[in-house]
């Protein structure tokens, strides 16, 4: 493909294709450099990186001019798809006006989004912006601590989460997180966390199988409440699927139960919607496939499909009014120098509307529809133990033994990764986890791959299986 062709995404939209190889760029001085100064994410040492230096759509070009499906959406991020002028262009415009003013005071473009976000979630809300989904999820305990303490019960601390879960890596964040690996050599984390077994029908904590089991998996929150005391739980967080932990998704009974159970307690629901949220699960918010109203929402990553730094934090508005009360430290205590930059919320405001625009929200449901059905080719595999879905994401986990269910050795999972790689096909994995247990790959592309995008990342896929 020459600098004069052009390419059309899914969405319509026409705009020049780049150069098959980057130029002027000398890739093994850049990778002399990489390794001198660049600590990767992630990711154990590793001396040649993939140097990707342009994308567009669904797609990906390294620095020799090699182009991949990004299957994964970058880091579950990138919804819209790469290289949308018009996020470019709302960044600038509102750079060339305001690049910067902090949210102790206001600004145009937070007042805007903090309105299209409490209007999304379908409910008044108050908007809290910071720039990470760890750092959303530090915003929410700290609210639902503090909220309980001005209601009177400063006894209300606890947080209750699920193992398997991924909340964030800081150190509240990470205390949420039910991924004992992700917490090795870090710990003690902050204290007063606490973990229940996720809703994984595929291997149930329980012993038992859905259709004749007593939704145990919800039920346990009633459980564990009671046995730590009512007046000392603050809030239940979870995502509406777990994602990171493996792409496992609930049965549709369990959130309206948790919901209840919460009620029941008076217990705060924080909804983590860093992944899900934006339009992945073919809802705007993943929470509304169970028809739910959290008291919290956490949000990141597609809220600017990854373009600027950005997250939020959405809190029912009786809650929010709390903060708002007379009296000595009852207003909210905490400053964030970057978190609702008006550039970034400029540029997020225009993400959310080319999201209604153009349909992709529904058209994620569409196309996640048409890659679980795609998916089906896998079923019969002798190490596919499972495939999961929940809107335009997959789960497949590996095993070495069907009628077993163990889990696929590290070996297997690496092979299939690499040779998804080699097929230019990019997918992930819920590696740095669960001890035993990273043997789920992941699947996530842009809203705006085409079937034919999903019939190149299926092949890949078949192919890469055949190696094992």
């Amino acid at each position: 493909m020459t600098s004069k062709q052009t390419e059309t995404t899914a969405a319509g939209q026409n705009r020049a294709a780049y150069p098959d190889r980057a130029e002027g760029l000398d890739k093994q001085e850049l990778l002399k450099k990489d390794r001198a100064f660049m600590w990767h994410h992630m990711s154990p040492f590793n001396p040649n990186p993939m140097i990707v230096t342009r994308a567009s759509g669904a797609w990906i070009t390294d620095i020799d001019g090699e182009r991949y499906l990004d299957a994964m959406s970058g880091l579950w991020c990138v919804n819209i798809g790469y290289g949308r002028r018009e996020l470019a262009d709302a960044a600038y415009e509102q750079l060339q006006s305001l690049a910067y003013f902090p949210l102790t005071q206001s600004h145009v473009p937070g007042i805007r989004l903090a309105e299209k976000i409490s209007e999304w979630l379908g409910d008044e809300y108050r908007v809290f912006f910071s720039n990470s989904g760890s750092e959303a999820n530090e915003v929410a305990f700290k609210i639902a601590r503090q909220y309980h303490h001005q209601k009177g019960q400063p006894g209300r601390y606890k947080i209750i989460s699920r193992y398997r879960a991924y909340h964030g890596n800081t150190m509240g964040a990470l205390a949420a997180t039910g991924q004992s690996v992700r917490k090795q050599k870090y710990e003690p984390l902050a204290p007063g966390f606490l973990h229940v077994p996720p809703p994984y029908c595929y291997r149930c904590p329980f012993g038992k199988t859905y259709g004749s089991c007593n939704l145990e998996c919800a039920r346990v929150f009633d459980e564990v409440i009671n046995w730590e005391g009512a007046e000392t739980v603050a809030a239940v967080i979870m995502e509406p699927t777990i994602t990171g932990g493996g792409v496992i998704v609930p049965p549709p009974e369990y959130l309206p139960k948790v919901r209840e159970i919460c009620d029941k307690h008076s217990v705060l629901l924080i909804i983590d919607e860093v992944i899900c949220g934006f339009g992945r699960s073919g809802r705007k918010f993943g929470h509304q496939n169970f028809g739910v109203q959290p008291d919290i929402v956490t949000m990141a990553k597609g809220i600017t499909s990854g373009y600027l730094p950005l997250s939020a934090t959405a809190v029912r508005a009786e809650i929010a009014d709390c903060f708002n009360e007379p009296g000595v430290n009852q207003h909210f205590r905490h400053v964030n120098t970057f978190g609702g930059n008006p550039t970034a919320c400029a540029l997020a405001m225009k993400n959310m509307e080319l999201l209604e625009a153009e349909g992709l929200v529904e058209r994620a449901e569409q196309l996640g529809a048409l890659l679980r059905q795609k998916l089906a080719v896998l079923e019969d595999h002798p190490h596919v133990g499972d495939i999961r879905s929940f809107g335009f994401m997959s789960g497949i986990e590996l095993v070495e033994d069907r009628a077993t269910k163990e889990p696929a050795a590290p070996d297997k999972v690496t092979q299939v990764i690499a040779e998804c790689k080699k097929r230019r096909l990019i997918i992930g994995k819920n590696g740095d986890t669960v001890p035993g247990f990273h043997n789920v790959l992941t699947i996530a592309p842009p809203f705006v791959a085409t079937e034919e995008d999903l019939d190149f990342l299926v092949h890949g896929l078949k192919e890469a299986f055949d190696t094992l």
